[in-house]
C-alpha cells in the first residue's frame, strides 16, 4: 500500500484543500487471485451482499480456491440469517465481509427480482454438499465433518461413502456442545489442521458455525469453511428433503414446517413479519422514480493522484450507470477512492453492492473507501440496512485525507494519556476481532505487566472501540483473568452500542456487571 501525509503548498485547486500528497512506497499485500472478482456487485438485500452465482458457477468458484490454497469462508444465507443481522452487530459483519455469500432461499430471489438485479438461482447448501462430495469422489479432495450431534454425523458419513464412493472424508470431530466462548477451540483446530481438508463442512447451527469459521478460518489454513447448516441432518436421513416441484415451487418451507412444526413455526412466523416489513421499506425506498436529466449523468473522475482519486458518480446511482461506467469502476479499485456523494436523489441495491465490494477490496489492499458528505436520501438507506457505522465518512476530502491519515496510524490498538497514573484509563481503539487478535493481546499482555501488583482497580476505556467479535469477547474475558493473576482488578469502561451488542448476544455481558 501507500502510505501518506500532508504539506503546505502555495497552489490551489477548485474545490480543494491547500495540501499535497508526499508518497511513501510500501511493499504491495499479496492478493489471493479468487478475489480478484469482475466488477458484478452483489445484490443488497437488508444490508446482505449476495453474490450472482448459479449452482454450477459456486461449484466451479470452490474448486478455485482450493487450487489457490489460501483460506476462504463461504455463507449460505437464508431469510432467517437476513433477519439475525439486523440485532446481531458480529453476524452482519460476518456477512458482509465472507468470501462469498450464496443465495438459499426462493424469497431471496424474489426479493432481488423487485429490486432490479436478479439472483439466476437458489444456491442451496442441501445441493451445494451432495456436489462437492460428489466432486470429492471424482478429484480426490478432502473433506472434514465438524459438529453435529456423534451418531448423527456417522451415519451422514457413512450414507455419503456409500452414495458417493471413492469419496475422500478426511475426518470428523463432534465436540461437546458448549456455548461458543467455551468450547475447547485449541482441540478442535489441532482436529482440523492435523487433516488437512480442502473442505470444512461446519455443522453447529447458525450463527455458531458462521461465528466459529471467522474466528479460525484464517489460522486453519482450510481453502473452503462453509457452514451447512441442517444439510448433515439431511445426508444422515434424519430429515427428508421437500420434493423437487416444492423446491421449484419455493415451497420447501411448507414441507419443512410440516415436519418441524414445533421448531420451526415460531422462526418462520418471526422471520416473515420482521423480513416483510423491513424489505418493504427498502423497496420503497429504492424505487425508481423520479428520474430527470441529472440522472443520465456519467461517473466522472474528479481529481486523480497515484495514492486516490475523487468521484462524482450520477445523481441516480444505478445499476445502470455501474454497467456503464464499468471502467471507471475497475480503476478506482488501485487507490483510496474518495466518493462525493451528496447530489445522490436515488440508489438501488446494486449500487449499494457496489460501494461493499469497493470497500472489500481495497480494505484487502491495504486502502480505504470514503463517503464524502453522503445525501440524506443515501443515509436514510444506509440506515435501514444498518450500514451507517460500517463505511467510512468525512464532510470535506481534507477530513478524508486526515481519517486515511488515522487509520493508518492505528498501528497500537492500546495507549495512556502523556501523564502516566495508574488511575488514568488504558484506552483501547479501533478493531478487536479474529484477523488481529493475537497482536493485540501481546500489546495488552506486556501493559498489564507493567501495571502488575497495582492496588486500584484499572480502567480500561473502550469508547474507541468501534467494533468487536467473539475473538474480542474471548480476549477481554482473558484479559481480566490475566489481571487477577497479577494482582489487579480491571474495569472497562464507556463502552459503544456496538460492543454492547456483541457482548449482550454472546451472552457475556457479565464482563461489564462486575464493573459495578
Amino acid at each position: 500500500m501507500w502510505g501518506i501525509g500532508f504539506k503546505a503548498d502555495g497552489e490551489l485547486m477548485p474545490d480543494f484543500p491547500d495540501v499535497l500528497l508526499e508518497l511513501e512506497v510500501k511493499p504491495e499485500p499479496k492478493i489471493d487471485p479468487t478475489v480478484e472478482e469482475a466488477l458484478l456487485p452483489p445484490v443488497v438485500v437488508l444490508g446482505v451482499p449476495f453474490v450472482h452465482q448459479t449452482l454450477a458457477a459456486a461449484l466451479e468458484d470452490m474448486e478455485n480456491m482450493v487450487a489457490s490454497r489460501q483460506p476462504h469462508y463461504i455463507v449460505t444465507a437464508n431469510v432467517d440469517f437476513v433477519v439475525q443481522s439486523l440485532e446481531d452487530e458480529e453476524l452482519r459483519r460476518i456477512l458482509l465481509e465472507a468470501d462469498r455469500v450464496v443465495c438459499d432461499g426462493t424469497p431471496l430471489i424474489w426479493a432481488s427480482r423487485f429490486l432490479g438485479n436478479p439472483l439466476p438461482e437458489r444456491v442451496a447448501g442441501a445441493d451445494l454438499v451432495p456436489l462437492l462430495l460428489q466432486l470429492s469422489a471424482r478429484k480426490g479432495y478432502r473433506v472434514f465433518f465438524l459438529g453435529g450431534e456423534p451418531e448423527v454425523a456417522e451415519r451422514a458419513i457413512a450414507n455419503a461413502q456409500a452414495a458417493y464412493p471413492g469419496v475422500n472424508i478426511c475426518g470428523h470431530y463432534s465436540p461437546p456442545f458448549k456455548p461458543l466462548l467455551d468450547m475447547d477451540h485449541e482441540e478442535i483446530i489441532r482436529q482440523v489442521t492435523a487433516a488437512q481438508p480442502d473442505f470444512l463442512f461446519v455443522s453447529f447451527g447458525c450463527p455458531k458455525a458462521e461465528k466459529w469459521i471467522s474466528m479460525h478460518y484464517r489460522q486453519l489454513g482450510v481453502p473452503v469453511s462453509i457452514g451447512v447448516g441442517g444439510t448433515i441432518d439431511f445426508l444422515a436421513g434424519r430429515v427428508k428433503r421437500a420434493p423437487q416441484w416444492m423446491q421449484r415451487a419455493g415451497l420447501e418451507w411448507v414441507y419443512r414446517l410440516g415436519q418441524e412444526p414445533r421448531r420451526l413455526y415460531r422462526r418462520y412466523c418471526t422471520d416473515l413479519k420482521n423480513f416483510g416489513r423491513a424489505f418493504a421499506w427498502q423497496h420503497y425506498l429504492m424505487k425508481k422514480s423520479g428520474r430527470n436529466g441529472s440522472a443520465h449523468m456519467e461517473t466522472s473522475a474528479l481529481l486523480i493522484e497515484p495514492t486516490w482519486r475523487r468521484i462524482l458518480p450520477p445523481a441516480f446511482f444505478d445499476r445502470t450507470s455501474i454497467l456503464r461506467d464499468e471502467k471507471l469502476w475497475r480503476e478506482s479499485r488501485a487507490t483510496h477512492c474518495l466518493l462525493e456523494l451528496a447530489h445522490i436523489e436515488n440508489i438501488d441495491s446494486t449500487a449499494i453492492g457496489l460501494l461493499l465490494l469497493l470497500h472489500r477490496t481495497l480494505a484487502r489492499r491495504g486502502l480505504f473507501l470514503i463517503l464524502v458528505r453522503p445525501s440524506e436520501h443515501l443515509m436514510r438507506v444506509l440506515r435501514l440496512m444498518h450500514l451507517e457505522h460500517y463505511f467510512l465518512m468525512a464532510e470535506d476530502t481534507h477530513e478524508a485525507h486526515e481519517l486515511i491519515l488515522k487509520r493508518n496510524g492505528e498501528t497500537r490498538v492500546l495507549y495512556r494519556s502523556e501523564m502516566f497514573h495508574p488511575t488514568f484509563p488504558l484506552i483501547w481503539r479501533g478493531e478487536i476481532t479474529a484477523a488481529n487478535a493475537e497482536e493485540v493481546w501481546k500489546q495488552i499482555e506486556a501493559e498489564l505487566q507493567v501495571m502488575a501488583g497495582s492496588k486500584n482497580r484499572v480502567p480500561i476505556d473502550l469508547s474507541e472501540i468501534r467494533f468487536i467479535d467473539s475473538a474480542g469477547i474471548g480476549l477481554l474475558a482473558r484479559a481480566r483473568k490475566h489481571g487477577q493473576r497479577l494482582g489487579m482488578s480491571l474495569r472497562f469502561t464507556d463502552v459503544s452500542p456496538a460492543v454492547r451488542n456483541v457482548l449482550r448476544i454472546s451472552k457475556m455481558e457479565s464482563l461489564l456487571e462486575e464493573n459495578k
